[in-house]
This record gives C-alpha cells, sequence and structure tokens, in this order.
C-alpha cells in the first residue's frame, strides 16, 4: 500500500508574510476560496503570524472575519490552523490563563483546527496554558520545537589555549531537541512540529532529527522549513525520505526564495516516490491561476516594483526536460544515500531551472535569520553607522551567550541583533558594552520572556538588571486595556464583544485605531450625510501648517507606539522625540537638531512608512 504524506499549506499566511508583508486582502483571499475547497490540503494555515496584526493595521479589515470567511467557505475539508508564540499567543506580552482560555475558545468556534504553539526560548512551561485550552476546546494542539544552531564563537588565540579557555560545548544537540519534543508530548501535544524558522536546517540534520522524533514518539511530526539560505527543497526531500508525516509548502506563485517549498516540485518527488499527497493538483493549478494575478496586485501596491516571477508549472500538463527530470531522481537517490551536497546540488539546480531565488550566501554563512539582519542593517542605518556591521556581527555569539543562548527566533533574535549593535557602538565611543541596552534585552535577561537554554551569570544579570536572581514575568499584575465610551461614535464602547477585548489585549495601539475607526464610521453613516462645502472646511481647518524648519524622519517603516515631545519643547541634538516600533523592535528616533517643536505631524499608533516626516523643529 502507497504511503501517505499530508500536506499543510502556509500561502494565505506564512506564504504571503514572507514574500509580501501580509498584504494579501479579503478579496483576494476570496478569490482563492472555491478552489481551495477543492484542493483537499490536510492543513491550511491561514491565521496567527502577523497576520490579525497587519489586516487591521494595514487594510483595515477585522481579524476574526479573515478566519470566519475562510472556515464558511472551506469547512472541514482542510483543517485551518494559526501560529501563535505561546503564553504571549499573537501579541507580544505574557497573558493570564483568563486570556489564553477565552482566545483559544473563541479561535476554535470561529473554524479554527489546530493552533501551532511554540515559545522563543523553547520553554516548554510557555507552551503548557495554550496546550490545555486548545484540547479542552477541541482544537489540537501542535507544538513546535525550535530549530536553532550554535554561535560560531571566535577563534580562541595562542594564550587562552595555553591557560586552559575553551568554548563553550553545543547545546542544540540531538538529544536538545528531542528533550523538548518529549516534554511536549508529555504535556498533550497532538502533533510536534521540527520548526525551522530561517531555513537553517541542512538536509543531512533533518533526516537525523525526524528519524530520531518518529522512533521515539508516538504523535506526527511535521517539518517547516523556509528556502532563504538555500536548504529548503532539499531538507523537505531529506524528510521526507526519511519519513516525516507532514510538510509545509506554498502554491507556486508564492513559494521559495524567503518562503517555503512549492508544492508543485514537492508533488513531482512523491509521485516518483511513489507517495500519495491527497492533494487535488488540479485545484492547485487553478490556486495559481490567481495567485499570479495576485502577486502582480500585491507587488504594484506594496512594494511598487514588480519582482521576477518563476517560470509557469503544471505537473499536471507540462512535460520536464529530460535532464531536468533527471535531477530529480538525481536528489532522490541522492538523499536515499545520505549525500547532502550532491542532494542541494540537484534540488538548487531544479530551481535555478524554475527561476526561483537563488539561495541567500549572507545567511547561509553567518547562520543566523535573514530578518535579524535586515533589522541590524536598518537599525545602524538609522544611526549612520553602517561601517561597525561587520563588528556587530562578530559580537553576536558573545551577546547571545551572556543572554543566556536564545534561539534565534523572533523576537530574541532581534532582541540579541539589536543588543550587538548596541555593544558595537559602545565599543566604539569607548564605553563600556553594554552601556545602552534596549528594554527588550534588559526583560530577557531579567526572565521575563522564560527560562534560556543555558543559565545566565546572576552578575552579568545584575550589571544589566539590578537583581541576581531570575525574576519572570509576573501575570497576576496584568492589567485589562481600557475599554472607553467613544464620544464621537455615539458613546458605544471601544470593544463591544468579547472577539474585540482579545483584539485590544493582544494589539492595543492597533486595535483601538481600527475599532474606534470602525465604530466611527459606523456612527457617521447612521446620520445625514455631511454638506461637502464642511467638509472642505474641516479638512483645511486640519491641515498641517507649511514645513520649513529641520524634520525628524522615519528612518524604516513602522508604527509609532509613543511621541516624546509635544509643540513647544526644547530639544538638543540628540535628544528622543519618538519611539517608533518597527520589525518587532521598538527604536528610539533621535533629532539631530537643537530647536523648539513646532509641529508634531503624527499621532501614537500612527503607521508611517519611510522618510515620513515625524517632528518639525524650528
Amino acid at each position: 500500500m502507497a504511503r501517505n504524506l499530508k500536506i499543510r499549506d502556509l500561502t494565505l499566511r506564512d506564504g504571503q508574510q514572507s514574500s509580501f508583508a501580509t498584504r494579501m486582502n479579503q478579496e483576494q483571499i476570496d478569490r482563492c476560496l472555491p478552489f481551495y475547497k477543492d484542493a483537499n490540503f490536510y492543513a491550511m494555515e491561514v491565521w496567527g503570524g502577523a497576520v490579525p496584526d497587519s489586516v487591521m493595521r494595514y487594510l483595515n479589515e477585522n481579524p476574526w472575519t479573515r478566519l470566519e470567511t475562510i472556515y464558511k467557505a472551506v469547512g472541514s475539508v482542510s483543517k485551518l490552523t494559526a501560529l501563535s508564540r505561546g503564553r504571549n499567543l499573537f501579541g507580544y506580552a505574557p497573558y493570564t490563563d483568563e486570556i489564553i482560555d477565552g482566545f483559544c475558545r473563541n479561535s476554535i468556534q470561529s473554524g479554527l483546527g489546530i493552533m501551532r504553539i511554540f515559545d522563543c526560548l523553547n520553554d516548554v512551561d510557555n507552551v503548557k496554558s495554550t496546550i490545555k485550552y486548545v484540547k479542552k476546546y477541541g482544537g489540537i494542539a501542535d507544538c513546535s520545537v525550535c530549530y536553532t544552531v550554535d554561535p560560531k564563537y571566535p577563534e580562541l588565540g595562542f594564550w587562552a589555549k595555553l591557560t586552559g579557555k575553551s568554548n563553550p560545548k553545543p547545546v542544540f544537540t540531538d538529544a536538545y531537541f528531542l528533550d523538548k519534543a518529549k516534554q511536549m508530548a508529555a504535556l498533550g501535544a497532538d502533533m510536534i512540529t521540527i520548526k525551522d524558522m530561517s531555513g537553517l536546517i541542512p538536509p543531512r540534520r533533518v533526516a537525523t532529527l525526524v528519524r530520531l522524533l518518529k522512533k521515539n514518539l508516538s504523535i506526527p511530526v511535521d517539518f517547516h522549513t523556509h528556502c532563504t539560505p538555500g536548504y529548503g527543497l532539499a531538507s523537505v526531500l531529506s524528510a521526507i525520505i526519511a519519513g516525516v508525516d507532514i510538510v509545509d509548502t506554498n502554491c507556486w506563485y508564492f513559494a521559495e526564495g524567503t518562503g517555503a517549498p512549492a508544492i508543485e516540485l514537492v508533488h513531482v518527488f512523491c509521485k516518483k516516490l511513489g507517495i500519495e499527497t491527497g492533494v487535488n493538483m488540479e485545484a492547485v493549478a487553478k490556486i495559481n491561476t490567481q495567485l499570479r494575478e495576485i502577486r502582480k496586485e500585491l507587488n504594484q501596491s506594496v512594494f511598487g516594483t514588480e519582482k521576477p516571477e518563476p517560470k509557469a508549472f503544471n505537473p499536471l500538463t507540462d512535460t520536464l526536460p529530460d535532464e531536468i527530470d533527471a535531477l530529480f531522481d538525481k536528489a532522490i537517490a541522492a538523499a536515499q544515500r545520505d549525500d547532502e551536497e550532491a542532494t542541494l546540488d540537484a534540488c538548487r539546480k531544479i530551481e535555478a531551472y524554475f527561476g526561483f531565488p537563488a539561495p541567500n550566501e549572507l545567511v547561509q554563512k553567518a547562520e543566523i535569520p535573514g530578518g535579524m539582519y535586515s533589522n541590524m542593517v536598518a537599525q545602524l542605518k538609522q544611526l549612520k553607522a553602517e561601517e561597525i556591521l561587520p563588528r556587530a556581527m562578530e559580537l553576536i555569539p558573545t551577546v547571545r551567550l551572556a543572554a543566556g543562548l536564545p534561539p534565534l527566533v523572533t523576537p530574541t533574535s532581534q532582541i540579541v541583533g539589536a543588543q550587538a549593535v548596541n555593544c558595537a557602538l559602545d565599543e566604539k565611543a569607548g564605553r563600556p558594552m553594554y552601556t545602552n541596552k534596549s528594554s527588550q534585552f534588559v526583560g530577557l535577561v531579567k526572565g521575563e520572556y522564560g527560562k534560556t537554554p543555558v543559565k545566565i551569570d546572576p552578575e552579568f544579570r545584575f550589571k544589566i538588571c539590578g537583581v541576581r536572581e531570575e525574576t519572570p514575568y509576573d501575570t497576576s499584575k496584568y492589567q485589562m486595556q481600557p475599554n472607553p465610551e467613544l464620544p464621537e461614535a455615539g458613546g458605544v464602547k471601544l470593544a463591544a464583544n468579547e472577539k474585540e477585548v482579545l483584539l485590544l489585549e493582544l494589539f492595543p495601539l492597533v486595535a483601538k485605531t481600527f475599532l474606534t475607526d470602525m465604530k466611527v464610521k459606523a456612527y457617521e453613516a447612521s446620520k445625514p450625510a455631511e454638506p461637502a462645502v464642511k467638509a472642505e472646511e474641516k479638512h483645511a481647518e486640519e491641515a498641517q501648517a507649511a514645513i520649513t524648519g529641520n524634520t525628524v524622519t522615519a528612518p524604516l517603516p513602522g508604527r509609532v507606539i509613543e511621541l516624546k515631545v509635544k509643540v513647544g519643547d526644547t530639544v538638543k541634538a540628540g535628544d528622543e522625540v519618538v519611539i517608533l516600533e518597527a520589525m518587532k523592535m521598538e527604536n528610539a528616533i533621535t533629532s539631530d537638531y537643537a530647536g523648539t517643536v513646532k509641529q508634531v505631524l503624527v499621532a501614537e499608533g500612527q503607521t508611517v512608512a519611510t522618510d515620513a516626516v515625524l517632528v518639525e523643529i524650528a
């Protein structure tokens, strides 16, 4: 009897997030849904990650409507899945069990079938509550072990070796990942995912891990990866041959590059291996017809340019050239004999033939996530200190080890990268390292994110946080977000029901803006239309004064989370004027000029583009 392999399609969540900044609107999603109902994927990832935040922030749409609409269209043909950050859910703060309970209940009632749960430290304690409540309400708890690698420590000098010093022993061993998986299974996990967020796991390593987990666990094993450094397709093939139960893929026009491998290429491999996926590839071809047009729309609206698309391919109707077909056979044979180099060579040639992006060699060699690197570059660009990037990269292992060797996954990858930049800046200015530290780094070292893979030196913790003992985040002090009445919307509550309250808890600023706008629009629609002349006069009154002074601009796109100044304040060069959240990190925006604040041109909660004027200083 043929072996079955289940496919989880990521296109509508991770696929669009990885390649198109999570900008698919509901109308674009709706175009694809009739064909998804026929595609028969085991599961479809449609929610979580950046989706709930982005649909409110950029599209002015309701996240719950996104989930409910997809469920109404697809039903139980495919299980709908979401990605959550354990106790942090979709937000960035640890939440109480009451909120986790309400969130899981409402998600499952709205159509969610599987919750994929991970923790940025692989701290199993942080996933307990979500497992409990997902299962309580009839959902499937998919627990992820975040794959990461040990740092490349600097080469020890002669004197260090002579005095007996050595670099730390490896932490992220096969035994480490198996132990985490076993702990999660003991808590009730219904499946385990090897979650390789950065695409850093090579074929031989994933094959070893899959065999190890399959031997020691009685629950299904899923493999999730990305193609950024060039391992993705080859590693998925190796995982399949090693016996993995489920693999994550994207449809053709949203696949590869920074995303997951293409289902079409996996289909060819499986057909040659005699493996059944159960996926209706005719329906997938129809999905791709829609995605090709949506890709063009997103390129123009989000990036303002046309990114090269892969060569069209339908495995049901297109005949592969003999030399390309032979590459599929070579890749399979190489993976079966654990020949990693030959597997990678054949898979990369296949991807090149179809016009998919080449491997990102910088990410591959540095063994850090691409997003972590781009965040560091953006931070240094903002500070006009790009020349210290090499030194900041060198400091990553030192900073990461001092902070307990956290896995490099959101948000810890950004926290470590930003602190390495701060340390390089301190060093350049002749200050002791860690003179400047982000609030997130302080929280990580203090213990607010959970238990780190290795213990943090109490003296280092005291230096950074002022305490020697690990101090977890105290959820008993958690305060619910205010839910005021809105006079401008006729006195209705900001959040009218439990689902809106949950949005407010998870995304305070974004949800406040979204819900206020929604309530005001509904109220305005119920009143007689305002005369056009009055609307014009109102617009004129609100128009900003002409800018004649010096300006502080946004160095990168983000959201204003705090204004540090108001009109009339006196500032010095170097003073903080705005705190901008970008790439899930808080960035302090400083003034290059001394003077008096003439205009503040943004509001807290507002999303701004690169080079947007934030403050005028006269």
